[in-house]
């Protein structure tokens, strides 16, 4: 049996096969160690040189501001974009939920594919939460060069349901006239779906200036109900195709999306013989991308990608 073997103090890894390709599932409480550091962010010339991050629900493009900085530092170009009507500040989208509870996933997909496609070679594709769902989607379509999910939302076909993320998603599925509203978190919730490991004061503040509602629809068809529906929904992908590498990031402590989500997500890629990989990072909740150390987050991130990004996807068109 092949064997992979990361390097890193006392990291313990469980090796399996996904797609005839050897990944590692981490045994919880461990930490691998990260890639080694690059001098260079970008070392060849053929390499991707433009990300694009995709935000999930109850959040905007503006959630990955530290990320995008971070990047472009780096000589990166950054794309965070949208979803259609998203464009407008925080407290706009507060004040037209509308906006929020008509949107629907096949024209978000659409929409940021073709900001993909009008790129003059493929860039890597992160998501966080369901903008993982989304760039799960974007790759199905062959876009990407490279892809990473942080503590993704699940495609369709993914059962797990922990209690913690049945209660992150309670507000949204205690009334079933939701499914037609946009769907806020109060403070008090939001500290507990997303900011569970940072004090309530600071929790408060992050709501204040990032969140939004969520397109209650969306978690009740995509969350709920999609599993259950005959015939595939509008976030199943075909798990035996041949894609973009493909790196999930999980959080130990995330509520909303906790590690075995994203640990049986990975296990249902099992079919495709491209490269699935999945990393813990100990002490993070759902609000990876932006609490302290984020740092850490987005270098691992960025340093996967560019290290499996595929030549056949990267050269120019």
């Amino acid at each position: 049996m092949p064997t992979l073997v990361i390097h890193g103090g006392d990291d313990q890894i469980v090796p399996f096969a996904v797609g005839g390709r050897w990944s590692a599932e981490l045994i919880p409480g461990r930490l691998p160690a990260k890639p080694a550091e690059r001098e260079n962010a970008m070392p060849h010339p053929e390499a991707p040189d433009t990300i694009v991050l995709v935000h999930g629900l109850w959040m905007t493009p503006r959630s990955w501001e530290g990320w995008k900085a971070h990047y472009e530092a780096k000589g990166f170009t950054v794309l965070t974009p949208a979803y259609p009507g998203f464009e407008i500040e925080v407290q706009a989208l507060r004040e037209n939920p509308d906006v929020i509870a008509n949107v629907t996933v096949p024209a978000t997909v659409d929409h940021i594919a073709a900001q993909i496609e009008a790129l003059p070679k493929p860039p890597i594709i992160m998501g966080h939460s369901f903008g993982g769902t989304l760039t799960q989607l974007l790759i199905a379509r062959g876009l990407g060069a490279a892809a990473v999910v942080v503590d993704s939302a699940p495609t369709e076909g993914v059962r797990v349901t922990p209690l913690s993320q049945a209660r992150s998603l309670f507000p949204a599925l205690r009334n079933p006239a939701n499914i037609h509203k946009a769907v806020a978190f109060t403070p008090e919730e939001f500290h507990y779906a997303f900011a569970n490991t940072l004090s309530k004061e600071d929790s408060d503040a992050v709501w204040e200036k990032y969140a939004i509602a969520a397109p209650g629809n969306w978690v009740w068809a995509y969350g709920l109900i999609a599993n259950f529906k005959p015939g595939p929904q509008e976030t199943w992908v075909d798990y035996s195709i041949e894609r973009a590498p493909l790196l999930f990031i999980g959080g130990s402590e995330d509520h909303i999306m906790p590690p075995s989500v994203n640990k049986s997500n990975v296990k249902h890629w099992a079919k495709s013989p491209s490269l699935t990989q999945y990393h813990e990072f100990a002490g993070r909740s759902h609000w990876i991308c932006a609490e302290p150390g984020w740092e850490e987050v987005a270098d691992y991130a960025l340093e996967w990608a560019l290290a499996h990004a595929e030549p056949s996807r990267v050269t120019t068109a």
